[in-house]
């Protein structure tokens, strides 16, 4: 389980863990190549990020060479649990049911007789 305060990483973090799901492993050179691809930051910057993470717990670093080569500790899958249980205690009230009916769209209904505002879920957060 993710050792921080907050299970879920921000953004930024997040972008440089899914680079190095994909690599496996790689040094900073490498997680900025594929960070780039969709938003480009300097070689300090993604630095600085993975050591934040090493310090976090959730990538692990060995030296080779000059360079520090990382690896991700915490599985993909392992993340998207804690995601989905922070998304179904901050907004469902750790209902498993409610997510569903919602993803459904079953509570649409009752929403729009009720007056409430559009329950579809935002593009945005997807």
């Amino acid at each position: 389980m993710p050792k921080t305060a907050r299970d879920v990483p921000p953004p930024l973090e997040l972008l440089c863990l899914k680079a190095l799901w994909s690599l496996q492993e790689g040094n900073v050179r490498d997680v900025q190549q594929v960070v780039a691809q969709s938003r480009p930051l300097a070689y300090t910057t993604i630095m600085t990020v993975l050591d934040r993470l090493v310090r976090k717990g959730k990538l692990a670093r060995r030296k080779v060479g000059r360079a520090f080569v990382y690896t991700p500790e915490t599985p993909r899958d392992e993340m998207r649990r804690v995601a989905i249980r922070e998304l179904l205690d901050g907004f469902f009230d750790g209902s498993q049911e409610e997510l569903l009916v919602f993803l459904r769209g079953e509570g649409q209904a009752a929403a729009a007789a009720a007056g409430a505002e559009d329950s579809r879920i935002d593009p945005v957060l997807l």
